[in-house]
């Protein structure tokens, strides 16, 4: 299946390649995109390399005679970014190729589009597959002890800090233009989004693809490799029960998902009327097919229809979870109408308002995910399987990876086909088809970053479960974290805290972005007065240059706390203090990733919101007053909803893989 979906894959890259790329002009803009969208991913591959082939060597040193976690830890690294890259270029070459196809064909517009994002949403899933099944039979796993299985933790971990890297570098990179040409363009110049004059708009484009499409990609994959491997550590527990189905198990679920994915990407015709109508159509069809091959493999397989139960529980949480995401981020739903009312008394009340509902909107999705962790330990009868009832759910919910990061890249795709038909000068052509498609990218991003963080917490859940196993099998005893112990308490502390460090960096990293981009962006209006009447070209490489320079500098400190942290304690305070980190961790970094990512989507629908409201004709004073404070909110919220939030995914998830793949160290250290 996993080359099945990589051959499926490089066909939809072929075809749009194949599309007309429309008149002179666009090209000429989507080739400044490509332009820079390569050169970072360039420069970013050149320092994830350096960074990665330090750890690498520190692995093959330390770890000599299980060197297969060194050259797991390569191939998961290389793995991640070849996903990515893939993903991230068709969507390049898509943007343009949508916009020049809804000049005839809205319709036609919108399937390419969503085509253009299947090719990273299959290649995570099938390069996942693909890597694992080969690192099992490379590493002679199926023909030795199944405790072996630990050897894919390097994959995992490879995959892990490459998904780091990709996030925190794209997620800096595209705040920190985005930032910019607001503050400088729409607040002061007073000129649209997307306006060619805008010297930043390139490089703000640009980072919609590496943001969404590379850091998004990476995040997914990433808890793709996570979930899988620590499910078939996990399932080493219950072949007393499934045999070896049991550590197979979540390569079947991976499977069936990708068979659902494909389908679902050719099944979606487009309806220009209500994008989002269409879009569902392929989720819902991923959705359908998977429950069918969670039945069979339930009951042909595993004779057990309880797994169907809880797998078919995961599916519902990521529908319920997105739907809660919609209430809080939707244009049309009740918080972002009274962000936008919030806006008329000033930035302040415009701010605390929408950051009021990110705090509001953590209640309802841990509900919905406590409830699905609660539902799947009883469905399996609590004890020993229910825990494995908890991974089946997880399963369900990775389950539909693909079609969700293919609707997650549509956004990025048709947010630069918009772009480029406002630069190119073919408004009046395309109608407003681009705009619904942009509206309905918006939503099917919020909507990815939700289910993001549901599949993190997840496999931190499954991989929190794995740490308690591994150091149970090399303990031979029970592992206790009692709550009294001044140890346990120093890991809960710590725990907790690191989210917030971590956040703090991220958050900061973007304000020195922009406020390089904003001086740059007033230099150029300054320096080349015809820029603002359209009788000059803006110097688009100094911006895209700036990004890329602070992205790449910024990241390196959140990542090595997040490695260096849970080293520290599980060689100082031992692994009970350690478990007591990760718990921590998980459940402080899950909370406030909800809160970010959400405060930040609903704020930054609020400001579009009010500009649609321009476009009906209301321009006055009072609007021009609350669309600047929405502008100031929206700048305050995309730090938070596209760097920091996103990030703390993969930080609840690194931080376990790092506390797994050490873990013999920490034990041999206080031993010894």
């Amino acid at each position: 299946m996993g080359i099945a979906g990589i051959l499926v894959a490089l066909y939809i890259m072929w075809s749009i390649g194949k599309k007309d790329a429309g008149t002179p002009r666009m090209k000429e803009i989507a080739g400044y995109i490509q332009e820079g969208a390569n050169a970072f991913i360039n420069r970013e591959l050149k320092t994830i390399l350096y960074f990665d082939a330090a750890l690498a060597i520190i692995l093959f040193l330390v770890f000599w005679p299980k060197w297969q976690l060194g050259f797991g830890f390569i191939l998961g690294a290389f793995a991640s970014f070849l996903a990515i890259t893939l993903g991230m270029k068709t969507a390049v070459k898509a943007n343009v190729r949508t916009v020049n196809a809804a000049r005839t064909s809205p319709e036609r517009a919108l399937r390419l589009a969503l085509r253009g994002g299947g090719v990273i949403g299959i290649s995570i899933e099938a390069v996942n597959i693909i890597c694992i099944v080969s690192l099992y039979y490379f590493f002679g796993i199926n023909q030795g002890n199944a405790e072996d299985l630990s050897l894919l933790l390097g994959f995992g971990l490879g995959a892990e800090i490459t998904a780091l890297f990709a996030q925190l570098g794209g997620g800096i990179f595209t705040k920190g233009a985005d930032v910019g040409a607001d503050l400088v363009g729409k607040v002061e110049a007073r000129i649209p989004e997307d306006d060619p004059r805008n010297p930043a708009v390139i490089a703000d484009l640009v980072g919609d693809n590496v943001g969404d499409c590379v850091g998004r990609g990476a995040d997914l994959f990433s808890s793709g490799s996570g979930n899988i491997i620590g499910a078939m550590i996990f399932g080493i527990t219950f072949m007393f029960k499934y045999g070896w189905a049991a550590i197979f198990f979540p390569l079947f679920a991976k499977s069936i998902g990708l068979i659902g994915t494909v389908i679902g990407l050719f099944v979606v015709r487009g309806k220009i009327k209500n994008p989002l109508i269409s879009i569902n159509v392929g989720i819902f069809t991923t959705g359908v097919i998977a429950l069918v091959g969670f039945y069979i493999i339930s009951v042909w397989l595993f004779k057990d229809i309880g797994l169907f139960l809880c797998l078919s529980l995961g599916l519902l949480t990521t529908v319920i979870v997105s739907l809660f995401t919609q209430h809080y981020t939707g244009a049309g739903r009740k918080p972002v109408r009274e962000i936008a009312i919030a806006a008329k008394d000033g930035a302040a009340i415009n701010i605390m308002t929408g950051f009021s509902y990110g705090l509001e909107s953590t209640a309802l999705v841990v509900v919905a995910v406590v409830i699905s962790i609660l539902g799947s330990y009883l469905i399996k009868g609590g004890g020993l399987m229910g825990l494995y009832g908890i991974a089946a759910a997880a399963m369900g919910v990775v389950s539909m990876k693909g079609i969700i990061m293919a609707s997650d890249t549509f956004g990025p795709i048709v947010d630069n086909a918009d772009g480029i038909s406002e630069m190119s000068g073919i408004k009046k052509e395309v109608g407003d088809s681009m705009e619904k498609l942009d509206s309905a990218g918006n939503v099917t991003k919020a909507i990815t970053k939700g289910y993001a963080m549901v599949a993190a917490l997840l496999t931190s859940v499954i991989l929190l479960f794995t740490y308690r196993h591994e150091v149970e099998m090399a303990l031979g005893r029970s592992l206790t974290i009692d709550l009294f112990n001044i140890y346990v308490v120093i890991g809960v502390f710590v725990g907790g805290m690191l989210p917030f460090l971590f956040s703090a960096l991220a958050i900061r990293a973007v304000g020195k972005t922009s406020e390089q981009m904003v001086e740059e962006v007033r230099r150029q209006f300054k320096e080349i007065p015809g820029i603002l009447k359209g009788e000059a070209k803006p110097d688009y490489s100094k911006c895209v240059d700036i990004s890329t320079r602070n992205a790449l500098k910024e990241m390196i400190a959140p990542t090595l706390i997040s490695i260096l942290v849970p080293l520290m304690v599980g060689f100082t305070l031992g692994v009970e203090a350690l478990g007591a980190l990760l718990i921590a961790t998980t459940a402080v970094g899950a909370f406030l990733a909800i809160v970010m990512i959400n405060a930040g989507g609903a704020l930054d629908n609020a400001k579009k919101r009010i500009e649609a409201e321009h476009f009906e004709g209301k321009e006055n004073a009072a609007h021009a007053f609350a669309h600047a404070a929405a502008v100031a909110g929206d700048t305050y919220g995309d730090p938070l909803k596209d760097t920091a939030g996103p990030s703390l995914h993969i930080l609840i998830k690194l931080v376990n893989l790092v506390s797994l793949t050490f873990l013999s160290l920490f034990l041999l250290y206080h031993i010894l």
